[in-house]
C-alpha cells in the first residue's frame, strides 16, 4: 500500500524535523519517464527481482505527493543515454524548476563536444545539482570530453549525483575504479555517490573517508527489496555512523517498488540514533544546498 502522509509526518515529528530533503527523486519529460518505466517493467529478467513502480502517476500528482510527505526540497534527476540529448533535458529541467520552486534545479551531461558549454550555461542559469548515470549512459567519467565539465563543477562547488555502483546491473564503467581515478584528479569535486555505491558499499565508503567532498545517498539501500540481492555489510555500520555528516536521504521516488516510508523505516532500523537520522534526512542536505531556515 502506498505511503500515507500521516506515517511520514509521524516520522518527521518524532525527530523534530521541519521536513525532509530528498536528493534523489526523478522528474523527466513525460516520454522519457515512460520509457524509464518500461525499463523497470522489464527489469525482472535483468535483476531476477520484479520491480513494480509504486508511484506511476502524472507529474502534478507526484509533486503533490512529495509535498504531502513533507519533502521540502527534492530533485529532478534526469540523464541522457546518447549524444545530443543532455542539453534538451537541461532545458526541460530548468522549466520544471521554475514552475516547481521546491525542486532543486537539476541538470545533466554526456561526453560530447559541447558538454562544457551547456554545463556552463546550466550553472549560470542556476543549476544546483547535476546527475551522471554511468550505467545507463555507458560512458567513462574519465572521458577527455568531460574533463572541463568536472573542473567547472568542482570550481563552482555544484554537487553531482553519480550512479557509479554496479547495482542493479554492472556496466563497463561502473564500480569504484573509474570514480577513484576521477577523484584523484579532482579531489574537491562535490560528488554524491548514488545508492550508497551499491553493491560496492565498502569501496565507496573508503572513497568518502579519503575525500571530504564525497557524500553518499541512501537511495534504495537498506530496504527489504535491495537487501535481497545487495545486502549492506553489517560490519560497516560503524563507518555509516562515522560519516553521518555526509550521508544524504535519497529514495528514487517515484520509481520504487515499495511505499515511500519504507526507505525511512529502513534507515531507522539501522539503530544509529535520532541525531544521525536528523542529519541524514534533513540537516546534511539543507546545509549542502544552503536551504533557508
Amino acid at each position: 500500500m502506498p505511503a500515507t502522509a500521516e506515517s511520514v509526518r509521524a516520522f518527521r515529528e518524532r525527530l523534530g524535523l521541519p521536513g525532509l530533503v530528498d536528493v534523489h527523486t526523478h522528474f523527466m519529460p513525460d516520454p522519457v519517464m515512460r520509457k524509464v518505466w518500461d525499463y523497470f517493467d522489464a527489469a525482472g529478467p535483468l535483476t531476477g527481482v520484479e520491480w513494480p513502480i509504486t508511484y506511476r502517476h502524472e507529474e502534478e500528482q507526484r509533486v503533490a505527493l512529495l509535498r504531502e510527505f513533507g519533502v521540502r526540497a527534492f530533485t529532478s534527476m534526469l540523464y541522457p543515454h546518447k549524444p545530443a540529448m543532455a542539453a534538451w533535458l537541461n532545458a526541460w529541467a530548468e522549466g520544471f524548476a521554475a514552475r516547481t520552486p521546491d525542486c532543486l534545479h537539476t541538470a545533466t551531461f554526456y561526453p560530447e563536444e559541447d558538454a562544457a558549454a551547456y554545463v556552463a550555461r546550466a550553472v549560470e542559469s542556476g543549476a544546483r545539482v547535476f546527475k551522471a548515470h554511468l550505467q545507463v549512459g555507458g560512458y567513462d567519467p574519465n572521458d577527455a570530453l568531460l574533463e572541463p565539465v568536472w573542473g567547472l563543477l568542482a570550481e563552482a562547488r555544484v554537487p553531482v549525483v553519480v550512479h557509479c555502483g554496479s547495482g542493479p546491473v554492472a556496466a563497463a564503467y561502473t564500480g569504484p575504479g573509474p570514480v577513484a581515478r576521477l577523484l584523484a584528479r579532482h579531489p574537491r569535486l562535490p560528488l554524491i555517490v548514488a545508492h550508497m555505491g551499491m553493491p560496492e558499499y565498502a569501496e565507496f565508503l573508503a572513497l568518502a573517508d579519503r575525500y571530504p567532498e564525497v557524500r553518499l545517498d541512501t537511495t534504495m539501500a537498506f530496504t527489504d527489496f535491495s537487501e535481497q540481492f545487495s545486502g549492506f555489510p553489517p560490519g560497516d555500520l560503524g563507518r555509516l555512523a562515522d560519516l553521518g555528516d555526509r550521508i544524504l536521504l535519497g529514495t528514487d521516488f517515484p520509481n520504487i517498488p515499495y511505499p515511500y516510508e519504507h526507505q525511512l523505516d529502513a534507515l531507522e532500523r539501522l539503530g544509529l540514533g535520532d541525531g544521525w537520522l536528523r542529519a541524514v534526512c534533513h540537516d546534511n542536505a539543507a546545509r549542502l544546498f544552503s536551504l533557508p531556515g
